[in-house]
């Protein structure tokens, strides 16, 4: 991967894992699913009307913006209201990496290197240390939630990867009008009419600048970057990015909200972090070792 790609990447996971303490903020004003809609219908415009729809399926942009919009945030807002903290949130949605291998390896019939799994076991291991410590703000209802959201997410990452190399942000943009229309009905059916216009007349600007934050910020450069990534590279070699997200999380938590730090989540930083150099660089290094194949 180049420098430049790997720094693209990292510059998403931390837009990503610092976003969680934004949602929890947005939460306390804003109903779950309204907030979904908001962050997507600013999202879609006035963004739609300066790219153009992108050479691409309208059943995988259909796709695409059901399962990112519903099946990912629709579910992680609900869970976030009430059911799971912020940091182990931030933790839990990204088994979606694992999800996306298994169904990479199962769909695409790609081929994930041994050093990679090596990664990805170390990495499984600091998340198992954090799942261990789990407290009376987690219910095993928001865990599943989250858990069904990470799916959602690799579901995802499969359709951006058939997208093929098209212009990855107009592909996010207009995904988003398919995530609106159901997301509006959930947020009525979910959230009800009074608590939706309570929340919205309720919203100060500290709010708005937060879901304008989940539709500029993670939205559009975080998912219109992902996607591209994607779109160029194989999943193993990307999507395992994403497990530091929960590294950023833990850390914007602490540094916002007051969470603390002990030495338990310090070490599962280590191992995910651990797991991430090997999967990247391991396949690289391995190969400098034996030196190229001879015929």
């Amino acid at each position: 991967m180049p420098l430049r790609h790997f720094l693209l990447a990292l510059a998403v996971v931390a837009i990503w894992g610092s976003n969680f303490v934004v949602i929890k903020y947005a939460l306390h004003t804003l109903p779950p699913m309204t907030l979904a809609v908001l962050r997507f219908s600013f999202a879609l415009v006035p963004a739609c009307f300066f790219l153009r729809r992108p050479a691409v399926d309208w059943r995988n942009l259909a796709g695409y913006g059901v399962l990112i919009g519903v099946g990912q945030f629709g579910l992680l807002y609900l869970a976030m209201r009430s059911q799971i903290s912020p940091g182990l949130a931030s933790l839990v949605v990204q088994t979606q990496v694992f999800f996306t291998l298994l169904l990479a390896v199962r769909i695409r019939k790609e081929k994930v290197l041994g050093t990679q799994w090596l990664g990805l076991a170390l990495a499984a291991g600091g998340v198992g240390i954090i799942a261990s410590h789990t407290d009376g703000t987690t219910t095993a209802l928001g865990v599943t939630m989250v858990l069904a959201a990470a799916f959602s997410w690799a579901c995802a990452n499969l359709l951006t990867q058939r997208a093929g190399r098209i212009d990855m942000l107009a592909y996010v943009v207009w995904s988003s009008a398919f995530a609106v229309p159901p997301l509006l009905v959930l947020a009525w059916l979910i959230d009800g009419p009074q608590q939706m216009a309570a929340g919205v007349l309720a919203a100060d600007l500290g709010t708005w600048a937060a879901v304008l934050w989940q539709s500029v910020g993670n939205t559009l450069f975080g998912y219109g970057v992902w996607s591209w990534l994607l779109a160029r590279h194989a999943a193993g070699r990307i999507v395992p990015m994403a497990l530091l997200v929960p590294v950023f999380g833990m850390g914007s938590a602490s540094l916002l909200l007051g969470e603390p730090l002990p030495a338990w989540k310090l070490i599962a930083a280590a191992l995910v972090l651990a797991g991430l150099a090997i999967n990247l660089f391991g396949p690289r290094l391995l190969q400098l070792r034996l030196g190229p194949a001879r015929d």
